[in-house]
C-alpha cells in the first residue's frame, strides 16, 4: 500500500469513450421490456441524497427535447462482472469483530446484504498473512531466527483466527456466493533474501515451498468453509519499501508460476485462479511480459491492477495483447480524512466507470475499516488510509469509499455484462446487463451545474438530471 498519493484525472480513451473494443461481442439476450420504470439513486456529494433512491420511478417514452442522450445498446457485449467491495484488512476485521454482536450483525448486513438498506459488498480482498493494516506483522509460518521449515509442518492460519476468520464466516453466512480474492504482502522471512519483513526477494531456493504455502492457505481455509476464488502472487510486487513487503520482478514472478506454483495447483487439483501483478497501470509491460511466455500462461486467469501511478486505460492495453486473460482492479485508497465531493468524482468517473470501461471484472477499494486515528497499522505501513468506514466502538462513521461501492455493488450484482453505451466528458457512465435480465446505468455528473440528459433504450428515452458532481444509478 503506497503511503502517498496525488490524485490525476484520468481522461477516457477513445475506445473506452465509444464504448467499443477488441472482444466485445453481440448479443442476442432478451431483455426486460422497455416500458418498465426505471429507479433512480442519487448520490449527491452535497449531501442531499447519499445513495438514497428516489421518489417514484422514471418512464420510457418518446422524448422530443434536444439534450444529449445517452444511447444503450445491450447487444454488444464485453467483460462478465465478479463483484465490487473492498480489502477486509486484519485491522478491519479487529475493529468489527470487537462490536457489541447486534451492532455488528447490524453492519455486516447492511454491508454484505442487498435487503433494504443493503449495499450488497459482493468481492472482499484479503491479505495472506499481515498487510501493513494489521496490528502486527506475521505470517503463517513464523520461526526463530536461523530456523527454516521446508515441510511447512509449522503452517498455521492461527494468526487470522482471532479475527479475521470468524468475521469472514459471518459474511458467507449473510452471503455465501461472495468472492474471496487472497493476497500476500510477504512470505515468511525465512524464505527471503534480507531475513525481513520488509523488502527483500524470494530466495529461488524455496521457490517450491511457497508454492506449497499458497496451496496450503487455499486448503486450510477451505477447511474453515471459507473458499478462496483467486490469489494474486504479491501485492505491489514493484513497491518493496512496505512494512510487510517483497520485491519480486517480472522475470521472477514468471518463473515462480510456471516452474512452482502452477504445477503445484495442478498437482493438489486447486481450481483457485492465479492472478497477476497487483500493482499500478504504469507498468502493463509486466503482467504483459509474464502472459507473453506461453509455460507461465496457461497457469494464469488475469491480471490485477491498482492505480497510484499510470493512466486507467493501460488495463486496455493488456485486454489488447492477451484478449483471453481476465482483469481485476484491486486497491485504490483514500487519504485521510477525505473530501466527498473529490472522491466520490475521481473514484466513480476513473474506477466504478473507468476500469469497468476498461474491462476490469472487479473495482475494490482500500480499504474496508478504521479506527478514529486511521489505526491499526504495521511500523511503518499506512497512517493515512482512510477506511470505507470509521469505527469507533459501536459508532460507526460512512466515508467517501463506502458510497464509491455503493453506487455500484447493490445492482451490479456479479454475473452482470457490462454493455455498450456512449459516453462523454460531461457524462461519463457505464450500462451492465444484470443476471436478472435487467439493466443498471451509472452516471456522473462531470460539471459544475445541474446536468439534464436522456437516456436512450430499445428506442424509448427516460428524460432525467443530475445536480453538479453527483451519481446517479439507473436500474429497470
Amino acid at each position: 500500500m503506497l503511503t502517498s498519493f496525488t490524485k490525476h484525472t484520468v481522461t477516457l480513451g477513445l475506445a473506452a469513450l465509444l464504448g467499443f473494443g477488441a472482444g466485445c461481442q453481440r448479443s442476442t439476450v432478451s431483455q426486460r421490456p422497455s416500458t418498465k420504470g426505471v429507479e433512480f439513486w442519487l448520490t449527491n456529494p452535497g449531501g442531499s441524497a447519499l445513495f438514497e433512491k428516489q421518489p417514484g420511478t422514471l418512464t420510457f417514452g418518446k422524448a422530443t427535447n434536444q439534450h444529449p442522450t445517452i444511447d444503450i445498446d445491450p447487444s454488444t457485449t464485453y467483460q462478465t462482472i465478479d463483484g465490487f467491495g473492498y480489502t477486509l484488512t486484519g485491522g478491519s476485521a479487529m475493529l468489527i469483530d470487537q462490536m457489541e454482536p447486534k451492532a455488528k450483525a447490524a453492519l455486516l448486513k447492511e454491508l454484505f446484504s442487498t435487503e433494504g438498506t443493503g449495499i450488497g459488498v459482493s468481492y472482499l480482498r484479503v491479505s495472506i498473512g499481515a498487510s501493513d493494516l494489521d496490528d502486527r506483522v506475521f505470517s503463517y509460518n513464523d520461526l526463530p531466527e536461523g530456523e527454516t521449515d521446508v515441510k511447512l509442518a509449522k503452517f498455521s492460519l492461527d494468526p487470522d483466527r482471532k479475527y479475521l476468520i470468524p468475521v469472514l464466516k459471518q459474511i458467507l453466512a449473510i452471503n455465501p456466493a461472495i468472492k474471496i480474492l487472497g493476497s500476500p504482502w510477504s512470505p515468511p522471512t525465512w524464505m527471503k533474501t534480507n531475513n525481513n519483513s520488509k523488502g527483500g526477494s524470494l530466495k529461488p531456493a524455496y521457490y517450491d515451498t511457497y508454492a506449497q504455502y499458497f496451496v496450503k492457505y487455499i486448503q486450510s481455509m477451505k477447511a474453515e468453509g471459507i473458499p478462496i476464488d483467486a490469489i494474486t502472487i504479491q501485492n505491489e510486487p514493484l513497491h518493496p519499501g512496505n512494512n510487510p513487503s517483497l520485491l519480486m520482478l517480472p522475470e521472477d514472478q514468471a518463473t515462480f508460476i510456471k516452474k512452482s506454483l502452477g504445477p503445484a495447483f495442478q498437482q493438489a487439483n486447486i481450481d483457485t485462479k492465479i492472478i497477476l501483478y497487483d500493482h499500478n497501470a504504469d507498468r502493463p509491460d509486466y503482467p504483459i511480459t509474464i502472459l507473453n511466455d506461453p509455460e507461465a500462461k496457461k497457469y494464469v486467469d488475469g491480471s490485477a491492477f491498482h492505480l497510484y501511478a499510470g493512466p486507467i486505460e493501460a488495463l486496455s492495453k493488456v485486454h489488447d495483447a492477451h484478449p483471453d486473460k481476465h482483469l481485476y482492479f484491486t486497491e485504490q485508497w483514500i487519504g485521510a480524512p477525505g473530501n466527498l465531493k473529490g472522491d466520490l468524482a475521481w473514484h466513480v468517473k476513473t474506477l466504478i466507470i473507468g476500469a469497468t470501461r476498461n474491462w476490469a471484472r472487479t473495482v475494490l477499494e482500500w480499504n474496508l475499516a478504521a479506527d478514529p486515528n486511521q489505526d491499526p497499522h504495521t511500523e511503518g505501513g499506512c497512517t493515512k488510509c482512510l477506511g470505507a468506514l470509521t469505527i469507533d466502538g459501536n459508532q460507526v462513521t460512512r466515508n467517501p469509499a463506502y458510497y464509491n461501492v455503493a453506487v455500484a455493488s447493490k445492482f451490479v450484482r456479479p454475473g452482470s455484462v457490462r454493455i455498450a453505451s456512449n459516453t462523454s466528458e460531461t457524462l461519463p457512465n457505464v450500462a451492465f446487463k444484470t443476471p436478472d435480465g435487467g439493466t443498471a446505468l451509472i452516471v456522473f455528473n462531470n460539471s459544475q451545474s445541474v446536468q439534464p440528459f436522456n437516456i436512450r433504450y430499445e428506442g424509448n428515452v427516460v428524460s432525467t438530471s443530475l445536480p453538479a458532481g453527483s451519481v446517479g444509478t439507473y436500474v429497470w
